[in-house]
């Protein structure tokens, strides 16, 4: 496969999937200032922005700077706005590898976009961030029912993985790392879908401890972070068995892999109370390897090599 294809392929997942755990971050937040007047939203969204990578002055952090620079800046992919449309536009250049439907539903998303924008803006944003969760579930579902599982699939799913380990890792940082002005567990389950499952496996009443696990360690929930690492892994299994070359037929081929192994490794026979008891050291650094993994996928299969170039001797 062309490198240009992988790579769009590789963003398409993790602009989707940011797009969508960011309309669930944003979601939380936005309940919680409604939910409890007591809150200080300009400490709230001052933290939320600098957990999102786009910290401001506590005096010049409010609801309408936190949507407009995570929800609405269509210049930034990583706003909800900007990573959807970043999607398309990558989608564009790997059109030959993707099924019909996937580009259609992406082409609507895109263009449903401006009357979205105007509906959060006319009666709040809760509308907006369920058209995102939505439309990023039939994209990754029509992914799952058209696509060959070939090198197109894998890296598509590959960027989906990674990217969910960075969000997912986030969302629990908005609860860690809040204090007391933090949303309640119940309220970050549900804001991963998580919170029915939850239920079914511990048949008791959200504790903080167990919600925690749940959401880091859980093999069968597909939005924990170690179901994200596995499959991550899996798919960098794949493509280097795809990928082999000489010199690398012993151990691991690739840095992303040990990268993502390591991190797997850490979540799998690391014992619980000591990952709960460190979590917010494990989140700062489950953020830092999946943006490693990422430059080292990228090294690995889109840089491509310049063309060598033959000096006539003495020419030098």
């Amino acid at each position: 496969m062309l490198s240009r294809i992988a790579e769009s392929l590789f963003w398409i997942g993790r602009y989707i999937e940011r797009a969508d755990d960011t309309a669930r971050i944003l979601d939380v937040h936005t309940q919680r200032l409604v939910e409890d007047p007591w809150i200080d939203e300009r400490r709230a969204c001052a933290n939320l922005l600098a957990l999102m990578g786009a910290p401001c002055p506590e005096s010049e952090a409010d609801t309408e700077r936190v949507l407009a620079t995570l929800a609405f800046d269509r210049a930034s992919p990583s706003s909800i706005v900007g990573a959807l449309s970043a999607a398309r536009e990558n989608a564009r250049g790997a059109r030959e590898v993707l099924s019909a439907e996937i580009w259609e539903s992406l082409n609507v998303t895109h263009n449903a976009l401006p009357q979205q924008r105007t509906m959060a803006r006319r009666y709040g944003p809760h509308s907006l961030f369920r058209f995102v969760r939505e439309r990023s579930a039939m994209v990754f579902g029509l992914a799952d029912a058209t696509m060959s599982r070939d090198e197109s699939w894998l890296f598509l799913i590959l960027g989906r993985s990674l990217e969910r380990v960075d969000m997912t890792a986030r969302m629990l940082s908005t609860r860690v790392l809040a204090g007391d002005s933090a949303p309640s567990w119940t309220l970050v389950l549900r804001s991963t879908g998580a919170y029915e499952p939850y239920l079914r496996t511990y048949r008791g009443a959200v504790n903080s401890s167990r919600a925690a696990e749940f959401l880091l360690l859980d093999r069968l929930f597909p939005r924990s972070v170690f179901a994200a690492l596995e499959q991550a892994e899996g798919c960098l299994a794949e493509l280097e068995r795809a990928n082999v070359r000489e010199g690398h037929r012993i151990g691991v081929a690739g840095e992303a892999h040990r990268i993502v192994g390591r991190a797997r490794t850490m979540l799998e026979f690391m014992r619980t109370d000591e990952i709960l008891a460190t979590l917010p050291a494990r989140l700062d650094e489950l953020q830092r390897m999946s943006s490693s993994a990422s430059e080292a996928v990228t090294g690995r299969f889109f840089t491509e090599q310049a063309p060598q170039v033959w000096v006539p001797e003495g020419a030098v």
